[in-house]
């Protein structure tokens, strides 16, 4: 029966063909990733990696970034401008070829761009068509061109709008991201100016300026030392062991850039780039690097004595990079990129590359510098003596069964089911609250671990000591991956792990707290999209029978407004409509259990937000700030975003 209607219903004309830009319109996501926050700043990322590339070419050394008080955003280049004459196949201007039809561009001609990276050639007809419109503007061969484009097809075709002064140059993209696409499509200014600078630390030849003219703020990118004030930057809350180690090369076609220091901190802090890419995930090059590196010191260490061969001390690769500071960024040709979030690198022969290059000018570096070589592996030893003590607090603590999944911690409620990927632990700030989350929590694939005060700052400890702590090893057990070198994240016990946290300053703070250790010790679940953040209400409003939750101050005002309106015309002093009850939640443990599930744990109707890695280099900035000795830094991050804080007075 079930053949006959489909032999039926399904016929050749129910098969639809999205043509030019509509699959991206029709399925926005393939393409950015989401339509929410994240996505839209991509847009202008999109547009900004054409002007990079341009520099790469060495055709640009300036690209103006702005925020219009219309809510689009222009991005501007003096790069050689994108042609406009007519393409010998699709008989239409170069430029209407390259902004609404995918895979089109000078990506793919090695004599247009060595390297890139916009390898796809998507990149700039994926704004076109995301946009409600876009207005491109380009200058060259003495002349200026205009095009203007809705919803991705061009209102006309290119036209000639003026004279361009003599070797003057360069690409003008104008675009405003269409509202029936995205769900929020207000730009954020310190999330563009984030990538902004971490472009320039990578292209030192460039400078990026980027502009809020809603704000009013402007911010100018020009780092003449590159890398090497980038790994500064990175460790300016903390305590360099010496001045940067900066190495350049070029081997089988493949630039290598790296510059690395040690400091006083406890774990690693290294950022990979490939073609001024991310790669979260590390690859090939990162490999390369962590071998030459392991390799090079050990042999440096015993050749000078500073480790003798007798020695109790047997220094690994982790200890060689407790400390370690580092940016290395290669480009390459035709990268190949695989994992989950492809931005891993998996051309082999890049492994070899840096190692050989790593290995040969860091061994020289150590020769010239032998008081630095001393620095660097007298903290490897410290290292050393420090993961020796953890491995004995975590035999100690295995043969007490803390960290055994076969005997979880008591105070976890569990969930039946068994399959990880439907399953969710929720992490609990007190008890109080655990207790409602207990009962309120669908006990099939919710588990609950309340938390007894907070978490031990892992900033500022070493890993024996971190093992030492009571909640943290909860934690662990709970989870079941392990912990640092040990952790493999797919053996979570749990798809996603929920911090759920009042909404106050404590509750912040602790927030703060569990995803620093997260983040510090068992990154792969940020990695991997596994963390979450409830979003518990901060209010409840109610008038009789009629119940409203608001998540803050703005969603309280519009509910008592719309209550005002529903005939309540009469108001308290303070603002509330008479008969309506306005109760603000001090914390989890004032909800009983239906409000919470209701509120903050049913899949139906909570909120939570994905903790990801998009910016690895913001949020290892703010856990520093945060969480580190430096005292200056910290005040003025908090005297900066104090307004978006939640403070109980």
């Amino acid at each position: 029966m079930a053949s006959d209607i489909v032999q039926k219903n399904y016929t050749a004309k129910n098969i639809n063909i999205l043509k030019g830009l509509e699959a991206v319109r029709k399925r926005p996501a393939m393409y950015i990733g989401d339509v929410s926050s994240r996505g839209l700043h991509h847009l202008v990322n999109e547009v900004v990696d054409n002007s990079i590339d341009e520099a790469l070419a060495g055709y640009n050394d300036k690209i103006m970034v702005s925020i219009n008080e219309d809510g689009s955003v222009t991005v501007e280049d003096n790069g050689r401008g994108i042609p406009v004459d007519i393409h010998p196949e699709e008989k239409i201007s170069a430029l209407e070829v390259v902004m609404t039809v995918l895979h089109a561009g000078g990506k793919f001609d090695k004599d247009s761009y060595k390297v890139s990276g916009g390898l796809h050639g998507v990149g700039v007809s994926v704004v076109n068509a995301l946009s409600e419109w876009c207005k491109v503007e380009v200058k060259r061969e003495g002349a200026v061109y205009f095009q203007e484009f809705r919803t991705g097809f061009p209102v006309g075709p290119v036209k000639k709008i003026g004279k361009a002064k003599k070797n003057e140059s360069g690409t003008k993209t104008t675009f405003k991201p269409d509202s029936n696409i995205f769900n929020v499509t207000k730009f954020n200014f310190e999330t563009l100016a984030g990538r902004m600078r971490e472009l320039a630390y990578l292209n030192k030849t460039v400078t990026i300026e980027i502009e809020d003219k809603i704000e009013n703020v402007k911010e100018v990118f020009k780092f003449k030392g590159g890398i090497v004030e980038f790994v500064k930057y990175l460790d300016e809350t903390r305590t360099a062991l010496h001045k940067p180690v900066y190495i350049e090369g070029e081997k089988d076609d493949v630039p290598v850039e790296i510059a690395f220091e040690y400091c006083d901190a406890y774990s690693d802090n290294i950022h990979t780039y490939v073609n001024n890419i991310n790669t979260h995930e590390g690859g090939t090059h990162l490999i390369g690097f962590k071998t030459a590196l392991t390799r090079t010191l050990n042999n440096y260490a015993y050749k000078n004595n500073l480790l003798k061969e007798n020695s109790k001390i047997s220094l690994t690769g982790d200890d060689f990079r407790e400390g370690l500071t580092a940016v290395v960024s290669v480009k390459v040709m035709e990268p190949q990129f695989e994992g989950q979030t492809k931005t891993k690198l998996g051309n082999s022969e890049v492994k070899s590359t840096v190692e050989t290059l790593v290995g040969e000018k860091l061994a020289e570096y150590l020769e010239e510098n032998p008081a630095i070589g001393k620095k660097i592996i007298e903290k490897c030893k410290r290292a050393a003596e420090a993961r020796e003590a953890a491995r004995k607090a975590r035999d100690l603590i295995r043969r007490k069964n803390a960290l055994d999944t076969m005997n979880l911690p008591g105070k976890l409620a569990d969930c039946s089911i068994n399959d990880p990927e439907h399953c969710e632990i929720y992490i609990v700030e007190g008890d109080s609250a655990g207790g409602s989350a207990k009962q309120g929590r669908d006990r099939r694939f919710q588990a609950i671990l309340p938390l007894k005060g907070k978490i031990l700052n892992v900033e500022k400890a070493k890993i024996n000591k971190i093992l030492e702590n009571n909640e943290i090893k909860a934690i662990i057990s709970a989870i079941g991956a392990g912990i640092g070198v040990d952790f493999d994240a797919e053996k979570a016990r749990y798809g996603k792990i929920i911090i759920m946290t009042d909404a106050d300053v404590d509750g912040s703070h602790i927030r703060t707290l569990l995803l620093t250790f997260i983040y510090r010790h068992m990154k792969d679940l940020i990695a991997q999209g596994k963390v979450y953040i409830a979003q518990p209400p901060l209010y409840r409003v109610k008038k009789g029978k009629e119940e409203h939750y608001a998540f803050d101050d703005a969603q309280r005002d519009e509910i008592l407004k719309r209550m005002s309106k529903n005939g309540n015309t009469e108001v308290d002093e303070d603002g509330i409509p008479k008969g309506v009850n306005l109760s603000r939640y001090k914390g989890l443990g004032e909800m009983n259990p239906e409000q919470l599930w209701q509120t903050t744990m049913n899949p139906e109707t909570r909120t939570v937000l994905q903790v990801n890695l998009e910016s690895a280099l913001a949020a290892d900035k703010i856990f520093e700030t945060l969480m580190g000795d430096a005292v200056e830094p910290r005040r003025a991050f908090i005297e900066k975003h104090a307004k978006y804080a939640n403070l109980d007075v």
